[in-house]
């Protein structure tokens, strides 16, 4: 299963946020079809295995996801929930969850699409309302939207990985510095 799904904000919910990309730009949605949705829910690492779902899955996921998103920059910004995204992450949250099961090979954990999401609900509940929400930023690239938590010493950490993001502003500035140096300038 090839996909572009990117894991580099530190918790599940955080990256199921993601999922809809460049929201200020040119908005990039990961869940266009319910293959990429089971896709996800198994590349997150929550789950072994996870039966495949349908449109109406990945309309509930889109659902779940942009409260979660809402609620993130809520909490980041110091501001008051909206009762329609509590109401949605609670909805998702309340459903029964994936559980993992031990096996003679270690744990495992079945889900169908239903129980994917309510554990990610979840993980965004845990998530805000616990101690890391003070670590809570978003990357620091223009063009992006993700949230991350910010483990840095100093809490310096500027982009949401430095693959997806750093490297792009890194270069682009280097490249800016070259174009305007009295070298550039001679030729």
């Amino acid at each position: 299963m090839n996909t572009d799904h990117v894991f580099v904000c530190g918790n599940p919910a955080l990256d199921f946020a993601a999922t809809l990309r460049a929201r200020r730009t040119v908005r990039f949605e990961m869940f266009t079809t319910p293959d990429r949705l089971d896709a996800w829910y198994l590349e997150c690492g929550l789950f072994d295995a996870v039966t495949p779902g349908g449109p109406a899955d990945v309309e509930r996921a889109v659902a779940a996801r942009e409260a979660v998103y809402d609620l993130i920059t809520a909490r980041r910004l110091g501001e008051e929930f909206t009762e329609a995204a509590l109401r949605d992450l609670n909805d998702a949250a309340r459903r029964p969850s994936a559980v993992p099961q031990l096996t003679p090979a270690g744990r495992r954990t079945e889900a169908t699409p239903e129980e994917a999401l309510a554990t990610v609900a979840r993980t965004a509940v845990e998530l805000l309302s616990g101690p890391d929400v003070p670590l809570l930023k978003e990357c620091g690239n223009p063009e992006c939207t993700r949230v991350y938590i910010d483990r840095s010493r100093g809490m310096r950490r500027q982009w949401c990985g430095m693959e997806s993001c750093g490297n792009k502003i890194k270069a682009a500035a280097y490249r800016a510095r070259k174009k305007n140096s009295p070298a550039a300038a001679a030729r």
